[in-house]
């Protein structure tokens, strides 16, 4: 199982180094990505190196089941105010509106907030460094880290999210 392991790199030169020990190592390119300034990541990080995860989907699937929580009770509620005569049918349409619209609303603040890696190591990022990530198992990050260590990476350790 792979795990998304952080290092930091001096510079943008620092880190193509390292991308390039990382792939002679048996690093699969895919599996390598760099993090850094805006500044720095659009005019030196080519897209395919880019890391862009948000939270997009997790969020999507949260309001998804929040909305629709909450669009069956207001229609419970609903169907219980007798002079409304509201039925099973109008529970099941103000559930399946909860659900487009939480999901909908949802999505929108997930894919607003900066990746887990952004957020996890601001400050590192913020000084202008280039952290380089690179997803391996832990034989290959044992036969990896060693040889970027020795090369002037710093190990940030493993990036708290799923592994790729």
């Amino acid at each position: 199982m792979k795990h998304r392991h952080v290092f930091r790199s001096r510079d943008l030169a620092h880190a193509r180094a390292g991308i390039a020990l990382a792939r002679v190592s048996g690093v699969e390119d895919t599996d390598i990505a760099l993090v850094a300034r805006p500044d720095i990541e659009m005019h030196g990080v080519p897209n395919r190196r880019k890391e862009a995860d948000t939270d997009f989907m997790p969020a999507a699937l949260k309001g998804a089941l929040y909305g629709g929580l909450t669009g069956v009770a207001i229609g419970l509620v609903a169907m219980a105010i007798k002079p409304l005569h509201f039925g099973v049918v109008a529970v099941a349409v103000m559930a399946v509106c909860g659900v487009l619209v939480g999901a909908w609303v949802s999505s929108l603040v997930g894919s607003a907030l900066p990746d887990p890696i952004r957020r996890e190591f601001a400050k590192e990022i913020e000084a202008g460094h280039v952290l380089l990530l690179v997803d391996a198992d832990e034989d290959l990050h044992r036969l990896v880290e060693p040889r970027l260590v020795e090369q002037g990476y710093v190990a940030l350790g493993r990036a708290h999210l799923a592994p790729s």
